[in-house]
C-alpha cells in the first residue's frame, strides 16, 4: 500500500492562513506525491469552523500543544479571545481525517499554534519563536503519526524511502 501524507492546506497553495494567505511549498516530491494521489490536505482551523482571515493566535506563555491537549494551557487570539476549544476540535478533525485516509505521515507548516511541528511562537505576540509543537502536531504525534515541518521535507522523503522493518 502507498503511504498517505496529511499536508497543511496552506503548503499546497490554499489561502487559509490566519492572514488570508497561503505559504506554498514547492518540492519535486510534493508534485510526485500529488500525482500519485498520496496527499490528504487539511487546514485544521478551517475544519473547526474558524474564519479566514482570523486574528493571530498563540499558545499562552511558554506552553505547547501537548499542554493545550492536557488542559494545562490555552490558545488566545491577539484580541484576547480564547480559541482553545476550536484548536482542540481542529486537532481532533485532523487526526480523524488522517486515520480515515490511512495517513502515517504528516507535513505541517511550522510556527502555527495548530500545525507547528518543531517551532511555535511563545505566546507573547512579539514574534519570538521557540521550540515546541502546536495542538494538531502534538495530537498526531501522540497517535503515532510521524510529523515533519515544511523545513523537514527532505527528511520526510528519506523516511518514506526507508525500507519498512
Amino acid at each position: 500500500m502507498t503511504t498517505k501524507i496529511l499536508v497543511s492546506a496552506c503548503l499546497m497553495g490554499h489561502a487559509v492562513r490566519y492572514d488570508g494567505r497561503a505559504k506554498p511549498l514547492t518540492h519535486p516530491a510534493l508534485e510526485r506525491w500529488r500525482a500519485e494521489g498520496r496527499l490528504v490536505t487539511i487546514c485544521p482551523e478551517m475544519s473547526a469552523g474558524m474564519p479566514v482571515p482570523r486574528p493571530p493566535a498563540e499558545i499562552e506563555g511558554g506552553a505547547s500543544g501537548k499542554d493545550v491537549l492536557s488542559g494545562a494551557a490555552r490558545v488566545f487570539e491577539i484580541t484576547g479571545g480564547d480559541v482553545t476549544a476550536a484548536f482542540r476540535e481542529a486537532a481532533q478533525n485532523a487526526l480523524r481525517l488522517a486515520q480515515e485516509t490511512g495517513c502515517t505521515h504528516a507535513l505541517l507548516i511550522d510556527g502555527s499554534p495548530s500545525c507547528g511541528s518543531g517551532v511555535i511562537y511563545d505566546g507573547s505576540f512579539s514574534g519570538t519563536r521557540r521550540d515546541g509543537n502546536g495542538v494538531t502536531a502534538a495530537l498526531l504525534k501522540r497517535a503515532g503519526i510521524q510529523v515533519f515541518s515544511d523545513r523537514e521535507i527532505d527528511r520526510l522523503v528519506e523516511s518514506l524511502a526507508a525500507p519498512v522493518a
